[in-house]
């Protein structure tokens, strides 16, 4: 598939992709990252915000699975809390774990679409794929090894500026 470090939509949060939204584009399988995605790396619970947003999408019959680099057990425990499928050490930018995520659910990669905060895993990833990639505004650069990463990305966040969802 395709090599791009450009992702097909923008939003500044998870929770500015409206569920209609994922519903219009034919969206059956969402793929979430998990750290600066859906919640900061120092904690593992979600605000009232993603918590409600990630109800609506269920609620649309989309299937949501969180598929994150991460091993640390946190992830599958907010998981289990949730209710959601994860797949861990996904070693996001390869292409294994995307593709064991769209096998679990018997999903084309062009009825998917992954939401993550970084280029060079989440959306390089998602793209070579072939699923619908969704760039989004880390939650927390709270170390200077994310902020440095945000200066890296920066061409790339500004040649996709135009690619907003639009509410």
């Amino acid at each position: 598939m395709s090599f791009s470090l450009l992702p097909r939509y923008t939003a500044p949060a998870l929770t500015d992709i409206p569920p209609g939204f994922l519903a219009r584009q034919g969206i059956e399988l969402v793929m979430l990252d998990f750290d600066n995605t859906i919640v900061p790396y120092t904690t593992d619970q979600p605000t009232p915000r993603v918590a409600s947003w990630l109800v609506m999408v269920k609620d649309l019959q989309i299937h949501v699975c969180v598929v994150s680099n991460s091993k640390n057990d946190r992830v599958r425990r907010f998981c289990k809390k949730y209710r959601l499928h994860c797949v861990t050490n996904a070693k996001k930018p390869f292409r294994r774990g995307i593709r064991q995520c769209l096998e679990r659910f018997g999903t084309e990669p062009g009825r998917a679409m992954l939401v993550g905060d970084q280029i060079f895993t989440d959306t390089l990833g998602a793209n070579r794929c072939g699923v619908q990639s969704v760039l989004i505004e880390a939650i927390d650069n709270h170390n200077i090894w994310l902020r440095l990463r945000r200066k890296v990305e920066g061409p790339f966040r500004f040649m996709a500026r135009k690619r907003r969802i639009d509410q």
